[in-house]
């Protein structure tokens, strides 16, 4: 099939970063609501959260495209790769806030939470990935 066009890429990344955005922002009001808004501004749980989230659904939408391709009588595979991959979890990872927040956190002096955080979002993202690779791999 050939690939959309700008504008249907367009709409399907818009209409995607939009759901995933509200996505981001249901998670911190869970959160928020589970711990109070004390103990959810004191560490960055929500974004950690849709970090580890995100790259394990990244993982397991590479590992449909790259299994299954398209859906047949739905839409082309470049289609749901906007709206899923780079729209829904564009919109709803958070790699730009971890990145403000971890700096924050070391100029707050924070430095063993800080570097807690880092790891626990870079090794567990990875790990994440490869867990839905895995899992989309092992399916039957």
């Amino acid at each position: 099939m050939n690939p959309p066009g700008f504008l249907t890429s367009s709409v399907l990344v818009a209409f995607g970063g939009g759901v995933g955005a509200w996505l981001r922002m249901v998670t911190g009001r869970v959160w928020t609501h589970a711990i109070g808004p004390i103990a959810a501004s004191a560490y960055p749980y929500s974004t950690l959260t849709v970090n580890l989230l995100g790259s394990m659904a990244m993982g397991l939408l590479a590992g449909w495209m790259a299994r299954y391709g398209s859906v047949s009588g739905l839409a082309n595979s470049e289609q749901w790769r906007l709206l899923l991959g780079v729209g829904v979890l564009g919109g709803f990872t958070t790699f730009s806030a971890f990145s403000l927040e971890l700096v924050l956190m070391i100029e707050r002096g924070q430095l063993a939470p800080a570097a807690i955080y880092a790891a626990v979002s870079v090794t567990g993202g990875i790990a994440g990935l490869f867990l839905g690779l895995y899992i989309m791999r092992a399916a039957i």
